[in-house]
Parts: C-alpha cells; structure tokens; sequence
C-alpha cells in the first residue's frame, strides 16, 4: 500500500521539481537576455569578419595579424564615419527638434489642410489645434524621448554595449578555428566529416551575407545622402544615417525607407509636393537597380533562401529581437534550409528507398 503511494507522491515530487527548475532557468535567461544579446552580435560581427581574414590569409599573412589588420581596418572605418557624419547629424537633430513646431504650423495652415478643414468642419480643426499645442510644447517632447536623462543613459548603455560586442568579436575572430573543430569533434567519427563541411558553408554563407548586407545598406545610404542633398532636403545627415540602419532589415527595409523618406521629404516642404515626388520616383529606381543588379552581385556566395521565407524570417526575427533579428534572421534561416536539404532529406530518401 505504501509503496503505492509512494510512486505518485515521488512523480510528482520530480515534476514539481523539474518545473520549478525550468521556471527558475527561464527567469535566469530572461535576466541575462542583454548578454546573451551581446554575445550573439558580437559572434555574428565575427562571422561577417572572417571572409576579410580568410582573404587575407590566403595571400600569405598570418591569421593573427590579419585579424589585427581587419580590426585596424574597421577602427579606422568607424571613426572615419563619425568624424564625418556624426557632427552633421547631431546638428541635424538639434535643428529638427527646434523646426518641429514650424514644421507643424506649415502643414496645418497648407493647402491640403486648409481643405479638409473646409470639408469637414470645426471638429477637425479642433483635432489639428490639439496637435499643434501638444508639438509646441517643449515638456511634451522631452517626454516622448524619455527625458534627458534616460536619453544619456540610453547613450551611455549604447557606447559600453559596443565596446563589450566588439571585444567579444576580437575573441570569437581568434577562436572561430577552434570552435568549429570543437563542434566538430562534439560528433560522432562517422559523421565528422559531413558536420565539418556543414559548418563551413554555414560559417561562410552567414558571413558573407552579413557583410554583402552591411555593404549594400552603406550603398543606400551614401545614394539616399546624395539625393536628398541635391534635393536641398533638410536633415539629409540624419535620414542617411537611418537608412543605413532601416535597409540592413531585408526585403522590406529599402520599402520602409523609401516610403518613411518621401514622406518626411514632403512633410519638410509641403509648398513643393514635386520634390517628394521626384525623390519618390528617383529612389525607386535604385531600389529597382538594387535588386536586380547590385544584390545578386554582392550576395553571389550566400545560400539562397526564397522570398516567402525571407519575408516570414524578417517579421519574427525582428519581433524577438528587432534590427538584430531582422538582419541575422535570413542567414539562420539559410543554414536551416542548408541542413535539411543536405541531412534530412536525403535520410528520409534512404529510408524510402530501404537503405
């Protein structure tokens, strides 16, 4: 009788613990989710290095001093970039955040406006009062923005969690050899051989698209600057900046774009609709030349991956993790697509087959 009841008080006595246990692990990976996000940067920022290493090595320098070349290098590119753009865009965003109340009063007193209001009568014109009192005052943006205060601490946090990921990255570049003979040797002998070409097409195929993706996204925003200057568009600095940051989002981040750009560009001067048109139509073009041209070039050496699932990984890769998932969810799904076209399938042939 005892013994009886002791097998259901002892099952669940472990299921209690077994529960307890993984409630206490989901608290601890949600408590260390900022590091296991740096981690996770910094190995990707590794991988989009390496084909620079690797070229590198295969013309003769040793792995240790073209890892110190690729960093010098990057160092270089990156303070170049803030030397130039970064005054700019701090200017370009100071001035914003004065020109947002006239900014403001041109669109509620243009023609469109004025139209609406005429059409639709006073409540209308009550709404369009209420913005104009809210955007005027200067509380109510800081208060959007979280405060001054939680801005530069958002800076603060931004600067240190660079320097941690590129650190990180310096050691993940070292190490990349020997952790993939470390993963590697984690299978069995027999199939040793298969994981480490798996690992070398996956390794190869994440870090050239990484880097093809950076390297297009620079390209759009260098085009994006050059048309909005000509233009004469206010805050070319700042929306060129963001284009960078919007178009390394694949597939859908040259449309967001295109479509937030056009309407700031319109929103900046709704007296000359045509400059938001011709930026529209200039744009699109590019972004057509983009597609058809520059990305099969850049991308030749990555797995391909089709459009559907490109789109279906961009929308749950960015809402897990936001820029990060969007950018690194293409290259996660090509290694999957990868492993089932060259492991699983071919066991579920076998077994058809009766081997």
């Amino acid at each position: 009788m005892w013994g009886g009841l002791a097998r259901p008080f002892a099952a669940g006595f472990f299921l209690t613990l077994g529960a307890l246990t993984a409630i206490v692990l989901g608290l601890a990976i949600s408590s260390l989710s900022t590091v296991l996000i740096y981690i996770a940067i910094a190995l990707f920022v590794a991988l989009a290095l390496d084909p620079l290493v690797r070229f590198l090595v295969r013309r003769g320098i040793k792995r240790a001093w073209g890892i110190v070349i690729t960093f010098a290098a990057l160092a270089a590119v990156i303070a170049g970039m803030l030397w130039i753009v970064l005054p700019p865009v701090v200017r370009q965003v100071e001035q914003f955040v004065r020109d947002v109340p006239s900014i403001v009063d041109d669109i509620l007193h243009s023609e469109a406006v004025l139209w609406l209001e005429n059409t639709f009568g006073d409540s209308l014109s009550d709404v369009f009062d209420e913005i104009q009192s809210f955007v005027t005052n200067p509380s109510n943006i800081a208060a959007i923005g979280g405060g001054l205060l939680q801005v530069g601490v958002n800076v603060v946090t931004a600067i240190s969690g660079a320097i941690i990921v590129l650190v990180l990255s310096l050691y993940f570049l070292a190490s990349l050899p020997k952790m993939k003979n470390a993963l590697v040797r984690l299978s069995p002998a027999r199939s040793r051989e298969t994981v480490a070409e798996m690992t070398r097409q996956i390794t190869e195929s994440v870090g050239g698209y990484l880097a093809g993706m950076v390297v297009l996204a620079a390209m759009n925003a260098v085009f994006a600057f050059i048309l909005l200057t000509i233009l004469g568009v206010p805050f070319a600095a700042l929306l060129a900046v963001l284009a960078f940051a919007i178009t390394l989002i694949p597939l859908v981040g040259s449309v967001l774009f295109w479509v937030g750009a056009t309407v700031v560009t319109f929103l900046t001067n709704p007296t000359a609709p045509l400059t938001a048109i011709i930026f529209a139509v200039t744009y699109l073009v590019y972004m057509q030349i983009e597609a058809y041209l520059l990305t099969p070039r850049v991308m030749n050496r990555t797995v391909s991956v089709p459009g559907s699932l490109v789109v279906i990984g961009a929308l749950v890769g960015g809402t897990l993790l936001g820029l990060l998932g969007a950018l690194v969810a293409i290259p996660v799904t090509a290694s999957i697509l990868l492993i089932v076209n060259q492991i699983i399938i071919p066991r579920q042939d076998a077994k058809k087959r009766g081997v």
